[in-house]
């Protein structure tokens, strides 16, 4: 019996696409198409994914999300990597992509100023709550309240010392939505930017920021292949992540020195790192690892810096 060609045309069509992922959206002044390789079997990376499930069982942890992808070799480790998790301050890399987008486009520029105050909104009922200093691991800029400050000031001290005034601050201005809509056009499409941060009643209210381990690989894979915008923003990203001050997570597993542009989250029983490693003589990859149920930070940091460590290793070999 002769085959149906439309029979073999389909049978062609998916030997041709098996094992992809497709993602394409509009970033700015391009479009992405991102396509996740095949997760090979004999791959460096799959290699060690037995050794960091060990790491994950031993750690105590209720759940660890991962997702690696190699820019190299084009494969990918996922580990729970859809898995939903209270974002922490990872969603303050969003907030910077928002802004860079903004800037691209003439509305917003990077050394406009900003008011500084200590007064929002709940998106609750409007009602106004302000930020505790202590509890704010960037205090400095609670001296500059009723000065201003350039945006591009207020994205440094948000990236690198994780300023939850600075992000509150960022947030007002170019609105939540507007960073899920870039979010939702870029593929990613769990994570989601509520809220500044401290707003109590939306927290008791269950409107929280939450992500996961695959979007921020998504946004981070687009930043390192200069996929987003164009280079120069790309790079000047990359900058800021690079000069991240708090590295027990993903650096701690790797040699010193070694160039990570990062962003941390950390809240009650949550630690999360999500970065580009820059390795001599190759392309970089993304890490990210999300880590739910650990009660004390040390212990948390240790396990991703092991992660990081056994994912190092198995490039490197």
């Amino acid at each position: 019996m002769k085959a149906c060609p439309l029979i073999l045309l389909l049978a062609s069509f998916i030997a041709g696409s098996s094992g992809f992922t497709g993602l394409s959206g509009p970033t700015g002044s391009s479009r992405m198409d991102i396509r996740l390789a095949p997760r090979e079997s004999n791959s460096p990376l799959a290699s060690c994914k037995p050794e960091i499930e060990k790491l994950i069982a031993a750690s105590g942890a209720e759940l660890v999300g991962l997702a690696i992808y190699d820019t190299e070799t084009k494969q990918t480790l996922l580990i729970n990597e859809r898995a939903n998790l209270h974002a922490a301050s990872t969603m303050k890399l969003p907030v910077m992509m928002e802004i860079f987008r903004l800037a691209d486009r003439k509305k917003l520029g990077l050394n406009d100023r900003i008011e500084i105050k200590n007064k929002f909104y709940s998106i609750i009922d409007g009602s106004e709550y302000r930020l505790n200093k202590e509890d704010d691991s960037d205090q400095e800029i609670y001296g500059r309240i009723g000065q201003s400050m350039p945006v591009i000031d207020l994205i440094d001290r948000m990236i690198t010392w994780s300023s939850n005034l600075a992000t509150n601050l960022l947030i007002e201005r170019v609105k939540a939505e507007n960073v899920n809509a870039l979010m939702r056009e870029l593929g990613a499409r769990d994570i989601q930017v509520l809220r500044g941060v401290e707003d109590t009643k939306a927290f008791q209210a269950g409107k929280n920021n939450t992500t996961t381990a695959y979007d921020l690989m998504l946004l981070l894979r687009t930043i390192a292949e200069n996929k987003f915008l164009d280079k120069r923003a790309c790079e000047k990203m990359i900058e800021i992540l690079s000069a991240q001050h708090f590295n027990e997570g993903i650096p701690a597993g790797l040699p010193a020195a070694t160039r990570v542009a990062h962003k941390t989250g950390e809240i009650t029983k949550h630690h999360h790192d999500a970065g580009i490693v820059y390795l001599p003589g190759r392309k970089p990859y993304v890490i990210v690892a999300l880590t739910k149920g650990i009660a004390e930070h040390k212990r948390s940091g240790k396990l991703i810096a092991d992660i990081s460590r056994a994912v190092y290793q198995a490039l490197q070999s």
